[in-house]
Order: C-alpha cells, then structure tokens, then sequence
C-alpha cells in the first residue's frame, strides 16, 4: 500500500458562515492524503495505473469554487468527488484550513480534517 499526499493546494475562495467572508474571501491551503495500492504503477512506470494528481488537484479546485459555510461541507464534497473519480482508494482523508478566520483575535489558521471512513 502507498500514501499518496497532495499537500499546500492554496486557494482563495469564498467560505464562511458571515455574510462579509462571502464577499471578502479568505485564503484556504488544502492537504489530500490517498491510500492505494501502487504495485502496478511502480512496475510499469504507467500514469494510467496510478493516482493522476492534477486530475486530483482539479476536483479539489472545482468543489473549493463552490461557497459553502463551513469547512466539513467542502472537505466532504472533496473526499466524494475524488472517490467517485478514482474508486480504487482504499482511504482518503483531506484536511482544509483556513487562514487567518474572524474570530476577533490573531489566529493563524482552523482546520478539519475528514477520513472517507467518515462518511454516510
């Protein structure tokens, strides 16, 4: 088994609960790890009996354009576009932050991290 780790996929997008983070923006770094077997592809030295990681970073694109509220919403919309494109994952987890959220202090960054074992 491999893990492979898509990590510091930086985006500016358009989440939050307050209404003032749907027109500001914030910047988001998303980190995508994917258990699967790479046997195969560590013979053959074929990209077609592997993980395609642009195809990867562009499902995560395309689900961080999409506003949502909160962070576990977007990190499960990820965790299934990506399983629906490559169901031969065993596990994947995805971990999302946020930088610097409105919380009314200096606060660097809040996360979730969800595991395709957690879905339902």
């Amino acid at each position: 088994m491999s893990l492979i780790s898509i990590e510091g996929m930086d985006f500016f997008a358009y989440h939050g609960c307050f209404e003032e983070e749907a027109i500001i923006g914030a910047k988001f770094i998303v980190d995508v790890f994917l258990e699967v077997n790479t046997s195969e592809a560590e013979n053959t030295d074929d990209l077609n009996k592997t993980i395609n990681y642009q195809i990867v970073y562009l499902l995560v694109k395309a689900e961080m354009e999409k506003k949502s509220k909160i962070l576990e919403h977007i990190a499960k919309r990820i965790l299934i576009s990506i399983k629906n494109n490559f169901p031969e994952i065993i596990d994947s987890k995805v971990k999302i932050s946020k930088l610097n959220p409105p919380l009314g202090g200096k606060v660097r960054s809040v996360s979730v991290t969800l595991s395709s074992e957690d879905l339902t």
